[in-house]
């Protein structure tokens, strides 16, 4: 079965201003999430993709569209499934306030509990995303043969969703998975199971370096905006 490239989109302002985003329209690529998109082509040079599919929201669109331009035969599909999580009261809050709301323990030790108040519950995000996967994976392998490679562009908790999946590890623990804006998640499907062959991978160690904003035992909600 095909590989699959996730690469989360490039920085937001909503990352750079601590807003939980979720579909909140009008949420850009700032200057640097910009950058970080105009270098992905180059990132992606050596990978023969032969579809691209991408969430519907504004920074996902951005964060593809010089790859795009770089690739005028590459075809791109938009698939609402691999949309951010579905927040619902909680979009565009600042995250320093939703930190004290009981509902945000939940979500960062029990998330198959949590459920966002007048959004989805994050069981459900990971459901739709999965099977996105799944289809997507059957259709290019169908079009395009089983070694096929594929790229979707997404976000944080949909993409640590997925290889949480990918590996076979319960919802509860993919906050311990971690995916910087404009990183790199490959996975390789097979017959029997996936292999998880890149993880977050931006190219770039200054994120390693100790700075005033590491979370501690945080899982950043939404995904945090990276190195500083």
């Amino acid at each position: 079965m095909p590989t699959l490239i996730l690469v989360r989109h490039g920085r937001s302002t909503a990352n750079t201003e601590g807003l939980l985003a979720g579909w909140t329209p009008g949420v850009a690529l700032d200057e640097r999430g910009a950058a970080q998109a105009a270098a992905l082509p180059g990132r992606l040079a050596a990978l023969p993709l032969s579809e691209v599919v991408t969430s519907p929201l504004q920074r996902c669109q951005e964060t593809i569209r010089p790859l795009l331009d770089a690739r005028p035969g590459l075809r791109a599909h938009t698939d609402e499934r691999i949309g951010e999580c579905h927040y619902g009261d909680w979009s565009g809050r600042k995250l320093a306030e939703l930190k004290d709301e009981p509902l945000m323990e939940v979500v960062q030790a029990h998330p198959s509990a949590a459920a966002f108040p007048g959004g989805e519950s994050m069981r459900a995000m990971q459901t739709r995303a999965a099977e996105a996967a799944r289809e997507w994976n059957a259709r290019v392998e169908r079009d395009h043969g089983a070694d096929a490679v594929y790229l979707m562009c997404s976000h944080g908790d949909i993409i640590k969703s997925l290889v949480a999946e990918a590996l076979g590890l319960h919802l509860d623990l993919f906050q311990r998975i971690s995916v910087e804006p404009c990183s790199v998640t490959a996975i390789r499907y097979t017959r029997l199971r996936p292999f998880l062959v890149r993880l977050g991978d931006t190219g770039d160690f200054a994120s390693l370096a100790p700075h005033e904003e590491t979370p501690g035992d945080q899982a950043p909600v939404g995904g945090g905006a990276g190195a500083p």
